[in-house]
């Protein structure tokens, strides 16, 4: 094989795990879905502009903004009927999970599943919201869009009262 062969064959991506990207497009369109009426609680600005780089529109809020966790999550429970939470899976993430969780009992549970199928899909590769996007790019060779997946908004069980 000669060199330029070669060098033309390192430019061809081929996509390391398809599937599990396309999976992952698929839980991130219909958090995108969500979020079009529920609010998505993030833990700090980069994991905000992750999703906002991918395409979400609706209303984002970060965890670090100055406020104990005892007083941010007052103000969401006076604000808001259900919320997402899309904490980090690292160790300190895992802390603030817990701790909003157990001062939002009733606001997060329909949405809890979202972060678990995330955690598994990212596997052990990455642990926080932010990197998402630069995993989908490796494993896919795409930029992560959400907004352009309209193909799943069959297969998306909404629950009605969230509609």
């Amino acid at each position: 094989m000669s060199l330029n062969e070669r060098k033309k064959r390192k430019k061809e991506f081929v996509p390391i795990d398809w599937e599990r990207a396309e999976k992952i497009k698929e839980v991130l369109y219909y958090l995108y879905e969500i979020n079009k009426r529920i609010p998505v609680i993030v833990e700090g600005k980069r994991d905000k502009k992750a999703l906002i780089d991918m395409g979400f529109e609706g209303k984002i809020i970060t965890l670090h903004s100055g406020k104990s966790i005892y007083e941010f999550t007052e103000n969401i429970a006076n604000n808001f009927e259900k919320v997402v939470l899309l904490i980090d899976w690292d160790e300190k993430g895992e802390q603030l999970y817990s701790k909003l969780c157990q001062n939002l009992l009733g606001m997060w549970e329909d949405f809890a599943s979202i972060r678990e199928i995330l955690k598994i899909l990212c596997q052990k590769e990455i642990s926080e919201i932010e990197q998402i996007p630069a995993l989908f790019s490796r494993i896919s060779g795409e930029t992560l869009d959400v907004t352009k997946e309209d193909i799943f908004a069959d297969k998306i069980p909404f629950n009605s009262e969230y509609e």
